[in-house]
């Protein structure tokens, strides 16, 4: 039988649009700068301060009971894996801020193991953030995570820390663990701001 190239068909369009220089994956690959924490519930508190002062406080407990969302997000890896419609149930940062009257234009963000990384406080606040403590139905896994990460879906996934459990608020930006040894102190997957000077 012969086909001419009109019957073949076409490639079906991508379900959605990736950001330049990223492939979609099915899987969920996992990457940390160290080793993975393991934190029992009864150890794990999340904090808000300024530098000088706790300003706000929760347990595991204090933390499960504020009011959760249930978030559907496509996320991108700066080793250039996108994973499309991920799903996540975790704690608005703008129920954790809600507030909180601050000056602060950035937040360094504090995991158990010693990570941190840097945002502008105004990419954690109208619903572009959360601490989230589920995926996928099932409590979050501890290498990816577990029991609650950050997640920022509009920016590279390493923004997106791990382990969370707290926020320092600055009045001025200050390099986290990743963008102190090379990354963008951004990380706009949209503009492929991977490394320092893209």
């Amino acid at each position: 039988m012969v086909q001419s190239r009109g019957f073949i068909g076409r490639r079906a369009a991508p379900k959605t649009a990736v950001p330049p220089g990223q492939y979609v994956t099915e899987d969920f690959p996992v990457l940390s700068a160290g080793p993975t924490p393991h934190v029992p519930f009864e150890q794990w508190e999340f904090s808000i301060d300024d530098g000088k002062d706790v300003l706000r406080r929760w347990s595991w407990r204090a933390f499960r009971e504020l009011p959760s969302e249930h978030i559907t997000a496509d996320i991108h890896c700066v080793t250039r894996w996108s994973k499309l419609d991920t799903a996540w149930e975790g704690v608005s940062l703008d129920t954790l801020l809600d507030g909180i009257s601050d000056d602060a234009a950035f937040a360094l963000v504090r995991s158990f193991g010693g990570y941190t990384t840097n945002l502008p406080l105004e990419d954690l606040l109208d619903g572009q953030a959360w601490v989230a403590f589920n995926f996928d139905g099932e409590d979050l896994a501890p290498e990816h995570g577990g029991p609650a990460r950050l997640i920022v879906p509009h920016l590279y996934f390493w923004k997106s820390a791990k382990w969370v459990r707290g926020i320092t608020l600055l009045d001025r930006d200050e390099p986290g663990f990743w963008e102190s040894n090379g990354y963008h102190i951004y990380g706009d997957p949209w503009q492929e701001q991977r490394y320092s000077g893209d």
